[in-house]
């Protein structure tokens, strides 16, 4: 059985060999991908997944395009909180990388498709496996759509204004079965639609076992469907599938400054795993840009004005003074030993505490302050043994929520560009920024989302050259 699957992984792999191309330049769907080699056991489907998430995590084209961690970083750099030095992602720091021709651009555009076009390839290998069981068919489906409706997600966020912009503004099209010819643009609003449907179905089959924490299950599914519906707006859905997200995934203080690369830490939910032997090595972002001690890129430092936020007695503070310059005003002044960089790092996707803000701050809009000021001082309490209640409400309560989630999840998902960008606020740089104010983002600012890559529009005929006009 072992050798099956090996051979099965290896088979898998072989489907994902040069990730470098774009998702219209892959060759067409054949039937080998429906093969009963892999489609006719439940060893076989999985090994397919393997080989989907073993790409997740790939280096897709360079050191700053990566795979998912890369999108992460970059929205990571593009804020207040963190300070990038002379290295990676320089772009992405001074709000500079959006052109069609651009690396990022084009990056954020085809990572994303080509997931998704192997995941409608095993969406199609499952429908049409006449050996597997409907509830195996059922288990496996909720798992590709999960992350289909993931990958959507991320294009709906990296091109085209938030979702309480304007429902009617062209957004990415949408596959839903192997790209054969590129498709036209959607809307932001059918994408958004495109998105839930996908998640209301994986809620409903995705398993609750797994082999690890890379793979899908239905607290992943429910943790998507709280960010989604945090985007949108819908507070109690949002609420509703937070507080289902978490429940396992217990918060714990002592693992907090244990350098965030064990998965098997209780509050991770969501995860990609690294081994020495199979590691992305000085790719792995945060830990390979953030560590300024172990070998890495380091040279990403941490504005005082962020640091200032956290009190001696906080867990999560672990900024200390690197080159002993006291309280200095030079953007390389204050570290941080949060993740420990080695050649097995693990890397964070999502964590728990991220689901209970998230279920704090819709309670909060939704009027319960009362629950929302309980649960978040727990929250507090849990991470700072000293922590005083602030008795916040309205405007003010929001505003400590969301400075708690730059607190909690800081060098992760680039929490705070996120907030900013689905909130509408803008993202003003102060402190000891090396990039100042040229790198501002204005409240519905385009610099919060990108071009259309010019070589989609070369490639797919149903893209109007006019596209990037006016965006």
């Amino acid at each position: 059985m072992k050798k099956l699957q090996a051979t099965l992984l290896f088979l898998c792999l072989m489907l994902f060999s040069g990730c470098e191309k774009g998702y219209l330049d892959e060759p067409k769907p054949t039937e080998s991908v429906n093969s009963s080699v892999i489609f006719e056991s439940a060893d076989g489907a999985k090994a397919f997944m393997s080989g989907i998430l073993r790409t997740s995590r790939s280096q897709f084209t360079r050191t700053d395009a990566g795979g998912l961690y890369s999108m992460y970083f970059a929205r990571v750099v593009k804020g207040n909180d963190l300070i990038m030095g002379f290295q990676w992602y320089l772009f992405d720091y001074e709000n500079d990388n959006r052109e069609p021709t651009y690396a990022r651009t084009l990056f954020s555009w085809e990572f994303p498709y080509y997931m998704i076009n192997q995941l409608n390839q095993f969406i199609v290998g499952i429908n049409g496996s006449t050996t597997l069981s409907e509830v195996e068919k059922d288990g496996f489906l909720g798992q590709a759509y999960t992350m289909r409706a993931f990958y959507y997600f991320q294009l709906a966020m990296e091109f085209q204004h938030t979702y309480a912009y304007d429902l009617t503004l062209p957004a990415p099209p949408i596959y839903s079965e192997p790209a054969i010819e590129g498709k036209e643009m959607s809307t932001l609003g059918e994408l958004y639609d495109f998105i839930i449907a996908d998640l209301s179905a994986a809620v409903q089959t995705t398993p609750d076992e797994r082999t690890n924490k890379s793979y899908v299950n239905r607290n992943v599914a429910y943790a998507i469907m709280a960010r989604v519906q945090l985007v949108m707006g819908n507070w109690q859905e949002a609420a509703n599938a937070a507080a289902i997200a978490r429940q396992g995934y217990p918060l714990n203080p002592n693992q907090y400054p244990m350098g965030f690369d064990d998965m098997n830490a209780s509050e991770w939910i969501w995860a990609m795993p690294q081994r020495a032997d199979q590691s992305n090595y000085f790719y792995i972002a945060p830990h390979a840009f953030t560590d300024n001690i172990n070998d890495g890129y380091g040279k990403a430092y941490w504005n005082k004005d962020f640091v200032s936020l956290f009190s001696s007695s906080d867990v999560r503070n672990t900024f200390f003074d690197i080159f002993s310059m006291g309280n200095s005003n030079q953007y390389y002044a204050r570290a941080s030993y949060k993740f420990i960089f080695d050649f097995s790092s693990d890397i964070p996707i999502i964590r728990s505490p991220e689901m209970m803000l998230i279920e704090i701050e819709a309670n909060a809009r939704l009027g319960k302050e009362s629950e929302a000021s309980t649960m978040l001082f727990s929250l507090q309490q849990n991470r700072d043994p000293d922590a005083v209640a602030s008795g916040n409400t309205g405007n003010a309560l929001i505003e400590e929520i969301l400075i708690e989630r730059r607190k909690e999840l800081y060098g992760e998902i680039g929490v705070e560009w996120f907030d900013a960008k689905r909130l509408r606020k803008g993202i003003t740089r102060t402190g000891n920024h090396r990039v100042g104010s040229s790198a501002n983002l204005l409240p519905d600012d385009k610099k919060f989302f990108l071009k259309i890559p010019q070589k989609e529009i070369d490639a797919n005929l149903n893209i109007d050259e006019s596209i990037n006009t006016n965006r």
